[in-house]
């Protein structure tokens, strides 16, 4: 798996921990982009997704907002 993956979240939100969580337990790589304290990823974040809300994810240039468990593993091809 050479895709860089994002993934654009806070730390408080649930759907953003459970996203982190799926992703490791499928030894899954990740940049974890903190858009409550980085400015410049959350406005990075909306600019991909037209969303505000958290997690948004970026999986090799693809775009998958919130935690679809599904869209994300095709997208990794689990």
């Amino acid at each position: 798996m050479d895709k860089k993956i994002l993934v654009y979240s806070t730390p408080t939100c649930p759907y953003c921990i459970r996203t982190k969580q799926f992703l490791k337990e499928n030894n899954i790589v990740f940049e974890d982009m903190d858009v409550s304290t980085n400015q410049a990823a959350g406005e990075e974040m909306v600019r991909k997704s037209g969303q505000m809300g958290v997690p948004v994810l970026d999986i090799g240039g693809e775009i998958i907002v919130g935690f679809d468990r599904e869209r994300i593993k095709t997208a990794l091809g689990l």
